[in-house]
């Protein structure tokens, strides 16, 4: 019997097979390769390594912190060094008895940035100071953080009234003036502290402590609320729910599911919160009510360089250019690392 081709009726809903091929494997291969499984935040780790102002930002935060942590032990000067005869000297200048030193054929170090009214070199005292910021900054939004998630959990989980009070307490908080409780806190805690014997305090100084403590009173409420709000969102969906259902422990809901997508608003405000505290120390340095001397301070400079703006601009240059710097990287930061956990803005 002779076999014929069938022909497909051009009425029918039927799929000719005839249109259709087997696969070859290379295509089989294509299908079964898929994307690597990645946890959220390494994703956003991803997001960030592409985002070039964000990485240079954290570049250069990286490279202040090496030059604030590691220079002022080999540097041959230190911030407390006095010399009569080498003040107000320009960066890369030498005095009369440097320059003596020279001639006679022994090593001088420059002075980079110069000198200040006193003859102590310039260079290491900005570097100190940033060391002096960076630490303020940091141990500050450690402070913020630690008080913030606690009080924002406690006041979500709780609820009702309890929620009511406690947020009311925080309006409160936002409602005074800032820089005036700030003021006012800073100098009764600084006298209190001033008459202490303790050890650490003695080290850091009464104005450092005073920082810390009106940063825990004060500057805790915005991460208060973030953490409140995320938790809030994150107690309305499914998997909560499913946890639930399934007769998981409130401890197990909170640390497996609560905390780590609260994680994200966390870093974000912590990075934002870092920028705002150096800012903060350095006003109340400015004004004499923040780190107190000899403990040097980016604000005490630019405070002690006003007196001879016209004749050495360069003494608040150097200062107010690493306040700059660093605010600026930190704010930038901030912002990749909130586009690189924001799942919204994801392509």
């Amino acid at each position: 019997m002779e076999n014929r081709e069938l022909k497909k009726n051009p009425l029918s809903f039927q799929i000719d097979p005839a249109k259709f091929a087997p696969a070859t494997d290379e295509e089989k291969a294509q299908q079964l390769t898929q994307r690597e499984s990645v946890s959220f935040f390494k994703d956003a780790m991803r997001r960030l390594a592409h985002n070039r102002m964000a990485m240079i930002c954290l570049t250069i935060l990286v490279l202040i912190s090496l030059i604030a942590f590691i220079v002022p032990y080999f540097y041959p000067y230190t911030y407390t060094q006095q010399d009569v005869t080498s003040k107000h000297l320009a960066p890369f200048e030498y005095s009369r008895k440097e320059m003596a030193k020279i001639a006679k054929g022994q090593d001088v170090f420059p002075h980079i940035m110069g000198t200040d009214n006193l003859g102590r070199d310039y260079c290491i005292r900005v570097i100190y100071c940033t060391r002096i910021s960076l630490m303020v900054g940091f141990i500050s939004a450690m402070i913020v953080v630690f008080i913030g998630i606690i009080y924002g959990w406690l006041s979500c989980y709780f609820g009702g009234k309890v929620d009511l009070i406690m947020m009311r307490i925080v309006d409160i908080i936002y409602s005074v003036p800032d820089v005036l409780i700030v003021i006012l806190l800073s100098v009764a805690i600084k006298d209190v502290i001033s008459q202490s014997k303790n050890d650490l305090i003695i080290r850091l100084g009464p104005g450092m402590i005073s920082i810390f403590i009106v940063f825990g009173l004060l500057y805790w409420v915005s991460m208060a609320r973030q953490v409140r709000g995320q938790v809030l969102s994150i107690k309305e969906q499914e998997y909560v729910l499913a946890a639930r259902a399934s007769g998981a422990r409130p401890s197990h809901i909170i640390l497996k599911h609560m905390i780590p997508n609260c994680v994200s608003v966390i870093i974000i405000t912590a990075a934002m919160q870092i920028p705002s505290a150096i800012f903060t120390e350095s006003f109340l340095s400015f004004v004499g009510m923040g780190v107190s001397m000899p403990m040097p301070s980016l604000g005490s400079l630019a405070s002690d360089a006003r007196s001879g703006l016209i004749s050495y601009p360069y003494l608040l240059m150097f200062p107010a250019g690493a306040i700059f710097l660093i605010v600026l990287s930190f704010n930038l930061l901030g912002n990749g690392l909130r586009d690189a956990f924001d799942p919204k803005l994801r392509s």
